[in-house]
């Protein structure tokens, strides 16, 4: 995908700052030959922190800035003087970013909200002065402790976008057009099988100033969970949504065998996003007469809610929007 600005996985080399030594310092001046310890504690590293933004929507402006290494603190000085901390990075990224260890895989937590802040990559604490040290049995501590050294590693981010109500169907089923319909969204549209190739994301307007976010999620394949395609590519980003809304188009083969392998790829990906709501759209609908739609329903699945729609012909989309309003604020 060179040349395309959404970036959902970026692999970054991460490093904090190593905490400043504490100092071993007595008090001098004139007329007080023997002062006591007065040394500093050391500052601490300085910390790379993600924050969440929501004015950013791909992880492109740290695909080509990979490396960050956060300041070590300075040492502490006489005269109680602390060192000055190390000054923090701080990341800004997507809502709906995931940290992970790259070399164990361990997911390490998720941005979810705006100016939400985490601590990836933790500072080194910096070490005690030499003050601390004095006690009733030792006046005069001449040792100081060292500053802890900072952390550094492979870090992985991956973006799940956050989305009310995601679009789920094999390529060229028309998820494109209904966004652009529904939505200011303008995703690349075309006659043919893997238009799209990222995900587009679009705001719904509904009554009196109510909207909701949609995502066109790229069309999923048979064996999309094993990698096949841009298998776990977007796959991920289902996980993150409400509503899931299957799209298969009315000139489909067998609409309820299309529907049911869709279904067993996001099960054997992640079987949790069975639980999330469901509902079926049968797109391109404008090429069915009464009759035909009322035998094609027979033969759809009965346990979820079922729509006709022809986003071309503008059919049945204030319908759908309902059904979504309606499905996205029922009461668990």
């Amino acid at each position: 995908m060179a040349g395309s600005n959404f970036v959902d996985y970026v692999k970054m080399f991460l490093a904090s700052g190593n905490g400043g030594n504490g100092s071993m310092h007595l008090h001098r001046e004139k007329y007080v030959p023997k002062g006591g310890p007065d040394g500093g504690d050391g500052g601490r590293g300085g910390h790379i922190i993600l924050r969440g933004n929501p004015q950013f929507w791909t992880l492109i402006h740290l695909k080509y800035n990979r490396h960050a290494r956060a300041e070590h603190g300075e040492s502490g000085s006489g005269n109680l003087c602390k060192g000055k901390n190390g000054k923090d990075i701080y990341l800004n990224v997507p809502l709906g970013t995931v940290a992970k260890n790259a070399e164990t895989g361990e997911v390490l937590f998720e941005i979810t909200q705006p100016g939400e802040e985490r601590i990836i990559v933790k500072g080194g604490r910096g070490g005690l002065g030499n003050a601390n040290f004095k006690s009733a049995t030792n006046q005069t501590p001449r040792y100081a402790q060292p500053g802890e050294s900072g952390e550094e590693g492979w870090f992985i981010l991956e973006l799940k976008i956050l989305a009310d109500v995601g679009l789920v169907g094999f390529p060229n089923a028309g998820k494109s057009t209904l966004l652009s319909t529904v939505s200011a969204a303008k995703p690349k549209i075309a006659d043919y099988a893997f238009t799209t190739l990222e995900p587009s994301v679009g705001i719904v307007n509904y009554y009196d100033d109510k909207s909701f976010v949609m995502a066109d999620i790229p069309g999923i394949i048979e064996g999309a969970s094993e990698g096949k395609g841009l298998g776990h590519r977007f796959l991920r980003h289902i996980e993150r949504n409400s509503v899931l809304l299957f799209l298969v188009p009315a000139d489909s083969d067998d609409i309820k065998k299309e529907y049911n392998i869709l279904l067993k790829e996001l099960k054997k990906f992640n079987p949790e996003l069975l639980d999330k709501q469901r509902i079926l759209a049968i797109s391109k609908s404008d090429m069915l007469d009464d009759e035909l739609k009322k035998e094609i329903k027979v033969h759809l699945p009965r346990k979820i809610p079922t729509i006709f729609i022809s986003s071309v012909a503008n059919e049945g989309i204030k319908e759908l929007k309902d059904l979504l309003w309606k499905t996205l604020n029922a009461e668990l």
